[in-house]
């Protein structure tokens, strides 16, 4: 982000820490993402602290501090979906991506993550990739279920 895009994001949405949440919220917006060096910039052209930025950037699990993969798996990990299994489809999802969740792929093909409820219960246990839901999932379906996505 130039510098000129933060002076805007600031003039736009203000340059005290009220304004952190619709600061974050732009920036994430245009890169997918919090980089760093950017959050440092807002810092130093507000009154913002980097220890409150930083503070609501993680408190907040809509912010990501990395980038995201071109395909996002989201694992629920609601009641439903814990008591079916999810656990074991974690496992299985991050012995054929080799990431954790909460991280990306080395290529940027895939990052996952989990999540408190997809609000699919009866479909349980349920991942997400991008806008595709799918119900009744297993540690079995996971090596197709990724190739459709271009894991090989």
């Amino acid at each position: 982000m130039s510098q000129s895009n933060v002076k805007k994001y600031l003039e736009i949405c203000g340059n005290t820490k009220e304004a952190s949440i619709p600061i974050l919220q732009s920036i994430q917006e245009e890169y997918g993402y919090l980089p760093l060096d950017v959050l440092d910039q807002v810092c130093e052209e507000s009154e913002i602290t980097k220890s409150h930025l930083y503070g609501v950037a993680t408190f907040y699990a809509q912010f990501k501090l990395t980038p995201k993969g071109r395909n996002a798996i989201k694992v629920c990990k609601g009641t439903a979906c814990h008591v079916k299994g999810a656990d074991i489809t974690i496992v299985a999802m991050k012995d054929q991506l080799g990431i954790d969740i909460d991280q990306t792929t080395e290529d940027g093909a895939f990052s996952m993550e989990t999540v408190a409820c997809l609000g699919c219960c009866s479909l349980a246990p349920v991942i997400m990739i991008n806008e595709d839901v799918f119900g009744g999932f297993s540690s079995a379906k996971v090596r197709g279920t990724l190739k459709k996505y271009g894991k090989e």
